[in-house]
């Protein structure tokens, strides 16, 4: 099957039951990483759907009512910062995506991940692809449902630390976020193992 701009492919491994696995938050500087697998129908549909990152905010909370809706099996877990700062942020969310998928209600017989680096989960065949979530349905949603979660947790840390702008920024790294962690400290929620301040913030 010939890919286009605007359709997404359904499958990768020709397994009716396989998983697409991706990630939210890994430049965040705060809060946890989150996975999350999905499992669809081989006849699941949605022209709007691709990969979070090109969708806006209101169109990935839209996608995610559909996705749960019609999702064979669906999950999402994640890694906290305190587990990122112990064993880092790559083995942070392939441990997330392992969680994620520990969750399911239903065995993926195939597993595809967005990104090249993933490891073996029990004995269930698996594929990295890049931009495997611009590419694949399954990855697509894995990505919507991790993005959608977790700016869902940002929202509530943010209303224990207002000053941070975690509302509008996530966590990313951007210049507010960097000024109010200069300007505060360090919440209990930053991951200090990663430079939390630019160069020419100290």
């Amino acid at each position: 099957m010939k890919q286009t701009k605007l359709q997404l492919l359904p499958n990768y491994s020709g397994h009716r039951l396989e998983c697409g696995c991706d990630e939210a938050g890994r430049g965040c500087l705060a809060g946890p990483v989150v996975a999350a697998a999905v499992i669809l129908p081989l006849d699941f549909s949605c022209p709007g759907l691709n990969d979070s990152k090109q969708l806006t905010e209101l169109q990935r909370d839209e996608l995610r009512i559909i996705i749960e809706k019609e999702a064979l099996a669906w999950s999402v877990a994640l890694v906290d910062e305190k587990e990122i700062d112990e064993i880092n942020i790559l083995n942070a969310s392939i441990l997330a995506m392992h969680r994620a998928v520990d969750k399911l209600t239903v065995t993926p017989e195939f597993i595809i991940v967005d990104g090249n680096k993933f490891k073996k989960y029990d004995n269930i065949p698996h594929q990295t692809i890049v931009k495997g979530d611009s590419k694949y349905l399954s990855i697509a949603a894995a990505s919507v449902l991790a993005k959608t979660h977790r700016d869902e947790l940002m929202m509530k840390l943010h209303g224990e630390f207002p000053q941070y702008g975690w509302d509008r920024n996530k966590a990313y790294p951007t210049i507010k976020h960097r000024q109010a962690i200069k300007q505060y400290g360090v919440s209990p929620y930053h991951r200090l193992s990663y430079k939390l301040l630019s160069n020419t913030d100290l």
